[in-house]
């Protein structure tokens, strides 16, 4: 009897042991999982002091926004217009932040200083507003690291499946894209990388869905998956042999006899200083994920895919028009057409087959310069065009080129862009970026024409960058929103070819998108004489 007494108390001992271990266990458990829903929640952490920057006309966050202290400590605004602040010392002390963004300013003291005071504390929040200067609204960063960085660190939902870093890419050149078989197919130039300072220079790649109630807003974000290599990092898609990078543009998309769709692409070889030795034709393969070499051309030709393409009809032929802004180059919608360089046709005022050594004007009887559609024919640049007005060949009112400013009158060289007819306005337009002047290429122009070969008379500038570059920008007419009365477009925010004397952390070399609602009054160029 004795004996089975101490087995039953040792038994309840052990018992009482395992139920005092599980119910701890649960308690551990039942905590973290407390700590893991804090964060998808959406409840801001308790650590950071959120300042969030808004744009005082539409109370959207804004990107792209510095605030320094009186230490020169500086902090950017994500693509949200967060910043989460912690700094050791500096909390719970009043302190002061200048406040500067390209395109935004914030009201001056009595001292001339555009900034702000505050107390930072954990979990408190200061809403800072901005005047927009540009008429166009900046919206995201496309591309590189810390997209919504500090979104994600205030414990924030972020509009994107991969907020912070995307396929390792920490910055992209210029982008390309086309609708390609309900996907949105996307190619960038020259890109770094996570791991070394040296990246991919032959044409990254991803795809993006398109919008519908499913995919993301444009106005929020792109999802983009990138074609990625063994290691994680964007791969190669447009590698070509030779030396020098491949760089990527005039995506086209043809259907085949079958009625499939096909990509095509112009790829140019490049080599040091930025001179180009080889160009070619190259198509998308499905199931390599890469492009494929079909034809070389010969750099003696004039004429050659370049830019941003657009399909349009004349009469009953469908044409390839490239714009590089001006839509001065086309060919048939025809693969065998788009493959001969002789084929394609510029809008020019020279006789037929001229080249740059050789070349006559075009006039008719009674002296007027005469331009019209043809092939393998020099196409009149604007760099040509002042030479022939130097050299007394053409006045400046017969040039092709008469693009200026709306509000000034003043000439303007726009090279580098994207022309779309816009059902909102029922006119073409030009989303181009100036060059030359006082510009460093920071500074985008919309334009209008009621015809595809002009006049481009007036412009309207939308965008500027202070000492910065805002190059190759281009509209994205996929995400047109209200009838076409919102557009997206995007450039690349780089150094290059600027003055700027630093990078903006994560945002330099990087694409950005900005949104422009083409009833905003300042926009009617048409009206302007």
């Amino acid at each position: 009897m004795g004996l089975n007494l101490g087995v039953h108390n040792t038994f309840s001992f052990h018992l009482l042991d395992f139920m005092i271990r599980r119910i701890l266990l649960l308690l551990v458990i039942f905590c973290l999982s407390l700590l893991s829903t804090r964060e998808t929640r959406g409840v801001p952490s308790q650590r950071y002091h959120t300042f969030h920057v808004v744009d005082q006309q539409t109370g959207r966050g804004v990107p792209l926004v510095e605030l320094r202290t009186v230490g020169n400590v500086s902090y950017y605004t994500d693509s949200k217009g967060y910043v989460a602040f912690f700094e050791p010392g500096l909390m719970q002390q009043q302190l002061y932040f200048h406040v500067s963004s390209h395109g935004y300013r914030h009201e001056k003291d009595g001292f001339g200083y555009r900034g702000f005071r505050t107390i930072p504390a954990p979990g408190k929040i200061t809403t800072v507003k901005l005047k927009r200067l540009n008429i166009a609204e900046r919206l995201y960063r496309i591309t590189g690291e810390g997209i919504y960085r500090d979104t994600v660190l205030l414990g924030l939902q972020p509009p994107l499946k991969q907020p912070v870093l995307n396929a390792q890419v920490f910055g992209s050149d210029s982008t390309v894209n086309a609708v390609y078989r309900n996907q949105v197919y996307w190619f960038w130039g020259d890109t770094n990388r996570a791991s070394y300072p040296l990246g991919n220079f032959h044409v990254p790649g991803a795809t993006s869905p398109l919008m519908s109630p499913q995919s993301t807003d444009p106005s929020s974000g792109i999802n983009l998956s990138y074609f990625v290599d063994n290691a994680g990092f964007a791969k190669k898609t447009c590698e070509m042999p030779g030396t020098g990078p491949t760089w990527l543009d005039g995506l086209v998309v043809l259907e085949n006899a079958a009625g499939t769709e096909q990509l095509f692409g112009a790829y140019a070889k490049v080599k040091a200083p930025l001179t180009i030795y080889e160009r070619g034709l190259v198509q998308w393969d499905d199931e390599l994920q890469q492009f494929n070499k079909i034809t070389t051309f010969n750099l003696t030709d004039p004429l050659y895919p370049k830019g941003h393409p657009f399909i349009h009809a004349t009469g009953t032929t469908n044409y390839i028009y490239f714009a590089d802004p001006y839509p001065y180059v086309r060919v048939r919608m025809d693969l065998d057409a788009l493959k001969q360089a002789k084929q394609y046709e510029s809008y020019t005022c020279f006789e037929q087959g001229a080249r740059a050594d050789h070349y006559s004007i075009t006039r008719n009887q009674n002296g007027e310069i005469q331009y019209a559609w043809k092939k393998d024919t020099l196409p009149l640049t604007h760099s040509l065009q002042e030479e022939l007005i130097r050299t007394g060949q053409i006045s400046r009112e017969e040039g092709l080129f008469q693009t200026a400013d709306s509000d000034t009158g003043a000439p303007l060289t726009l090279q580098r862009g994207s022309v779309y007819w816009n059902a909102y306005r029922q006119r073409w337009i030009m989303i181009g970026c100036q060059y030359g002047g006082t510009s460093v290429l920071g500074e985008i122009w919309f334009a209008e024409s009621p015809q595809l070969v002009g006049p481009w008379k007036w412009a309207t500038k939308i965008v500027s960058h202070d000492h910065y570059s805002f190059y190759n920008p281009k509209q994205q007419p996929m995400f047109d929103q209200q009838g076409g009365r919102l557009i997206y477009f995007e450039g690349t925010y780089t150094t290059t070819f600027s003055k700027a004397t630093r990078k903006t952390p994560r945002y330099d070399y990087n694409q950005i998108m900005y949104r422009l609602d083409l009833a905003d009054p300042r926009l009617h160029t048409r009206d302007k004489k």
